[in-house]
């Protein structure tokens, strides 16, 4: 990630810190390699989030492969509370997954990383931004729908384990109610 994207990245937290929602020992930033194992722990810990291999989350933090990837870490002192990763080709970014350890849910760690990887597709070229949600997460939907995203279509039956559909989100940052 070069520094004009982390210091977009770290300016997309600042939102959620001002309004009280983000505990204030949180901080979000890019990833280095020392995070890969907390990053693992939180997957692992969210029985929904994506499951990538360690070596892909490596390929992101050292910025390999055929394709603009992020990965940004919310920072509890040390320890990894969350984690999210984003993705853009052209003038498309993707919100690839993000997840929070538990007992940070609920607390603004999870917007804050959205905005952080929303301000990095940004940097990066994007003009809209898209992700898929469980249908069923009424909180996570809620929280996307706050940063300015629309339901623009359904994937019937896409979720494995349990299974369900997908809700398919986009933003257009000129729409953004966050920027």
């Amino acid at each position: 990630m070069n520094t004009e994207s982390a210091e977009a990245s770290r300016r997309g937290t600042e939102g959620s810190a001002a309004e009280g929602g983000l505990a204030d020992a949180v901080v979000v930033r890019a990833a280095g390699l020392e995070d890969l194992e907390g990053v693992l722990r939180v997957e692992w810990g969210a029985a929904t989030a994506p499951h990538w291999r360690a070596g892909e989350y490596e390929r992101m933090v050292r910025g390999d492969g055929p394709v603009k990837r992020c990965l940004l870490v919310a920072d509890a002192g040390g320890a990894v509370a969350g984690f999210a990763v984003g993705m853009v080709a052209g003038e498309l970014g993707e919100l690839e997954s993000v997840a929070v350890e538990a007992r940070w849910q609920r607390r603004g760690v999870g917007e804050a990383l959205c905005r952080a990887v929303l301000a990095w597709c940004r940097v990066e070229g994007a003009r809209e931004v898209e992700l898929e949600v469980r249908a069923a997460s009424l909180g996570a939907r809620r929280m996307y729908e706050r940063l300015g995203f629309i339901e623009v279509g359904r994937r019937k039956g896409y979720y494995e384990s349990p299974p369900e559909d997908a809700v398919l989100l986009r933003l257009g940052f000129e729409a953004a109610r966050w920027v």
